[in-house]
C-alpha cells in the first residue's frame, strides 16, 4: 500500500480493502442512513436542491473500479420515485467512515449539497437543533419501532400509543393490558436526557420550561399509574433496543411469571 503526497492511502497494486468502501453486512436501511448522518454531521446537512426549489435527502455511494483500483464516490437521491446520482470524486482513506466524510466534504465544496435553511419563525437555535427536535416529535419514532419489532419477534403482543387507564389522559407507547405494564420510550431532547440533552441557545427559557414541564408530567404519570397497580417502564431513545426489550420482558415476567409464560399469556391476552 502506497502513501500519497497528502499522507492518505492509495492502492496501486491491489484493490482497496473492503473496509474502505463496503458497508457492513446486514446493515438495515435505518443504520445506513444513520451512518450517512454521522459522516456529514447530521441529516440537515444532506439537502440536495432540485429544480423548482424542491429538496431531497442525499446519500453517498461508492464504486470500486478494478482497472484503476480506485474508489469513486457518487451523490445519490430520489426524484419522482427514481434514483438519481452525480459523480463527486475519488476518495482514498483507509476506512469507509473516513471516505464518507471525505466524499461529503467534496460534495459540499462543489455545491451539490446544502444545509437545511432554518425557518424564520423557528424557535430552534440552529438547523442541527431543529433536526433533533423534529426527530423526537410524534409517534412511531425509530426507537419505538425497533423496540416493538424485537418484542413482537419474541411472541409478545401489545397495544400501541394507547391509554393504560381510559379515564387518565396519559398515553403510553406500548401497553400490556393483562400484565398492567406501560412502556414509554422517552426522546432525549423533549424529556431532558442527562446524557444527551443540550439546552437550546435561542429562546432558551421557553424550551427549558417546556422540557421541565415534560419531566414533571412524566413523574406524575408514573405516580398515577403505580397508584392504580401498574408497572411503568421508561427507556431512553438512545438505549440499545435489545437492552430496552429486556427491561420490558423482565417487567412482564415479574407480573406474569416466567419469561416463557409471559410471552404466551401476553400474546393471548392483548
Amino acid at each position: 500500500m502506497k502513501q500519497t503526497a497528502k499522507g492518505q492511502h492509495g492502492w496501486s497494486d491491489q484493490l482497496p480493502p473492503e473496509r474502505a468502501w463496503k458497508p457492513r453486512a446486514g446493515m438495515t436501511q435505518a443504520a445506513r442512513s444513520a451512518e450517512q448522518d454521522r459522516a456529514v454531521g447530521g441529516r440537515h446537512r444532506r439537502v440536495v436542491v432540485l429544480d423548482g426549489g424542491q429538496r431531497a435527502t442525499g446519500s453517498i455511494a461508492f464504486r470500486v473500479y478494478r482497472r484503476t483500483r480506485r474508489i469513486r464516490a457518487y451523490l445519490r437521491w430520489s426524484q419522482q420515485g427514481r434514483t438519481q446520482e452525480r459523480y463527486v470524486g475519488e476518495v482514498n482513506a483507509a476506512t469507509r467512515a473516513a471516505n464518507l466524510a471525505q466524499a461529503w466534504a467534496m460534495a459540499r465544496e462543489a455545491g451539490l449539497v446544502k444545509d437545511e435553511v432554518l425557518p424564520a419563525d423557528s424557535k430552534a437555535s440552529s438547523t442541527s437543533v431543529r433536526a433533533v427536535m423534529a426527530a423526537n416529535r410524534g409517534r412511531d419514532t425509530k426507537p419505538e419501532r425497533l423496540l416493538r419489532s424485537i418484542l413482537h419477534s419474541r411472541g409478545l403482543r401489545y397495544r400501541v400509543n394507547a391509554r393504560p387507564l381510559p379515564d387518565l389522559r396519559r398515553t403510553a407507547d406500548l401497553v400490556f393490558t393483562k400484565a398492567q405494564v406501560a412502556v414509554f420510550v422517552d426522546g432525549c431532547y423533549w424529556h431532558g436526557c442527562p446524557d444527551h440533552y443540550r439546552p437550546a441557545m435561542r429562546h432558551s427559557r421557553f424550551w427549558q420550561d417546556k422540557i421541565q414541564g415534560n419531566q414533571v408530567r412524566d413523574a406524575d404519570t408514573n405516580r398515577r399509574l403505580r397508584e392504580r397497580g401498574w408497572t411503568v417502564v421508561r427507556v431512553w431513545e438512545h438505549e440499545d433496543p435489545r437492552r430496552a426489550a429486556e427491561k420490558v420482558v423482565a417487567a412482564l415476567a415479574q407480573r406474569l411469571g416466567s419469561p416463557a409464560a409471559t410471552a404466551g399469556e401476553s400474546a393471548a391476552s392483548q
